[in-house]
């Protein structure tokens, strides 16, 4: 018997409430005090084509999901042909007989179990909506674990409003009781409450993450266009807006969302968007205005596969020379790329106490298998969170002494920011080459000086950097192989190490959080001293290889890259690592 460690599938029809099923068996394993990770898979499709939700629940700490599963919940037959070879020696399908069959080489025996429930007929006699199979297919995987329903229960009446959730609760108590009446306890899996159950974690997305830390930074205003997979979080702020006082729109273009968030930027207010792929493109124009006019919008980049349309709902790390170099000319700006939940909220907050304080754009670079992937979270901690707004003058320290200049040559190449309406300071910018008071030249002495004072700050936000976690290194210094890699790739190399130690290796792994500026004396200092490296990415040319010898003159001595839109599978990352060992 296997307790408190399980992978579980839920696969079907597009449309079908794949995605809402697994997060509920996913939010009922967090409160039994179980570590989660939940992930969707679906296709750019309004109706039809295959969706799954994987969870995975274990009692230990897990940073992904799993190659392999123990329990497939099937909607439809299409599900278990195509996950058939994931099914591990005596996994259970749960599924509805009455709606399709299985055959023996459906699912090349490997002592798979199946396990029929009349999923459509419980919902039929109850009256609801087709959907609510899936609920009864959520009781019937309850009691094959030997799961306290009541758990699935509070979720249930968490979710839905009263009626709606009386419902489904009967429906989970009648897959429920068809599982325990007729298979008893014959699944070699069991799940139970742990000690942390209970307990205050929570279970969030990174574009949930963002969006959490966007709010505890004091965004006042949000502009975005919907474009998957960042459209998540303008769903996740517009709700909230009246209740934290701020502005959320939805724009007619990525365009305008970007120059209206410059704007409000400008006008003194904290403001973001977000965009992935063609938008970000869309966007590059605007972003360069900022960095001229030094104003300081917080932007949101969540990567898909591709050029053009390419795979809208599917994942990739193919933007950090973009990011890195987005817009026409030269001028400073800062990247950064969160690997995690909790990297996802604590750099939103940086991202904008950074902006402020440099005056320049900041891009917070995600993909969408950070964006939409469950996962657990301690409760965030707010004595983390500090609000720094730069040189910021109000108009009680305004002193009309002399005509304010909004781009003041200085040594920091930071210049002291005031706020339109303040009485007696015109704050002038420009998108083109200006003076200090904003006025446009052309002069080529003042073109260089203001060049050199906007790049200065870059001299300064690089000192500033040493006090941030630039990099991590995960595992033992001296490490027979460091990884290394950067955003979302955290969560499988943390994975794929455990299952490498196991088999005797010493591997550590080096984060790249913050892509540009580039720590490189941070890089260099751990580099400089391992045996080998494996450079692990969701791209195909290696982008972040490119930046290490760039900046470093340093050559990664493997690469493993994997660029089909899926993210890396811990086992099978692991084998790569080892086969390089």
């Amino acid at each position: 018997m296997i307790r408190n460690k399980i992978s579980m599938l839920v696969g079907g029809e597009a449309g079908a409430g794949i995605s809402r099923s697994g997060l509920l068996f996913a939010k009922s394993c967090l409160r039994g005090g179980l570590c989660v990770f939940g992930a969707n898979d679906y296709q750019s499709l309004i109706r039809g084509g295959h969706n799954f939700y994987t969870v995975r629940a274990c009692e230990e700490e897990i940073y992904s999901q799993a190659d392999k599963t123990d329990l497939l919940i099937a909607l439809n037959k299409e599900t278990v042909l195509l996950h058939k070879n994931e099914l591990v020696s005596g996994a259970g399908i749960i599924y509805d007989k009455e709606e399709f069959s299985i055959n023996p080489e459906d699912v090349e025996s490997k002592d798979v179990k199946l396990y029929h429930v009349p999923l459509r007929k419980i919902a039929k006699e109850l009256t609801g909506p087709q959907i609510m199979e899936n609920t009864v297919a959520l009781g019937a995987a309850t009691a094959l674990l030997d799961y306290d329903l009541t758990i699935l229960n509070e979720v249930l009446q968490d979710t839905f409003k009263e009626k709606v959730a009386q419902q489904n609760m009967e429906a989970a108590k009648r897959g429920f009781n068809y599982v325990k009446e007729n298979y008893g306890d014959n699944f070699g899996y069991k799940l139970e409450k742990t000690k942390l159950a209970g307990s205050k974690r929570i279970f969030l997305t990174g574009n949930e993450a963002i969006g959490l830390g966007a709010l505890n930074a004091g965004c006042k205003f949000y502009a975005a266009y919907p474009m998957t997979p960042a459209t998540t979080i303008l769903h996740f702020l517009a709700p909230l807006d009246r209740e934290y006082k701020m502005v959320v729109i939805q724009t007619e273009s990525e365009i305008a969302a970007i120059n209206m968030v410059t704007g409000a930027s400008y006008a003194g207010v904290r403001a973001m968007t977000a965009t992935s792929g063609g938008g970000f493109s869309l966007m590059a124009e605007a972003i360069g205005m900022a960095g001229m006019t030094e104003t300081s919008p917080v932007i949101v980049l969540v990567q898909r596969p591709g050029p053009s349309t390419g795979l809208p709902t599917y994942s990739s790390q193919t933007d950090i020379r973009f990011a890195i170099h987005v817009s026409q000319g030269e001028f400073p700006r800062i990247v950064i790329a969160p690997g995690d939940v909790h990297e996802c909220f604590y750099s939103t907050v940086e991202a904008f106490n950074l902006a402020e304080k440099f005056q320049m754009p900041v891009i917070i670079i995600s993909d969408k298998y950070l964006s939409e992937s469950n996962a657990t979270a301690e409760q965030f901690d707010q004595n983390r969170i500090g609000i720094d707004r730069g040189q910021l003058i109000t108009e009680q320290e305004y002193r009309q002494e002399e005509e304010y200049m909004r781009h003041r040559i200085t040594e920091t190449g930071v210049s002291v920011r005031a706020i339109p309406g303040i009485r007696g300071a015109i704050v002038r910018t420009n998108a083109d080459e200006h003076n200090e008071l904003g006025y446009t030249t052309e002069d080529p002495v003042l073109t260089k000086k203001m060049n050199d004072k906007r790049f200065r700050k870059m001299d300064e936000l690089i000192k500033e950097m040493e006090n941030y976690e630039t990099v991590k290194l995960y595992g033992p210094k001296n490490a027979d192989v460091t990884i290394v890699g950067w955003g979302s790739t955290k969560g499988p190399i943390r994975e794929a190490m455990k299952i490498i130690n196991k088999n005797g290796k010493c591997v550590n792994f080096l984060q790249i959080v913050y892509l540009c500026p580039f720590p490189t004396n941070k890089i260099e200092e751990q580099l400089k001293s391992a045996k080998m490296t494996i450079a692990v990415e969701n791209n195909k040319t290696s982008q972040l290889s490119g930046l290490i010898q760039e900046n470093l003159l340093m050559t990664v001595d493997h690469k493993i890259l994997k660029y089909d839109g899926r993210p890396f599978d811990p086992e099978a990352l692991a084998k790569q690592i080892m086969e390089v060992l």
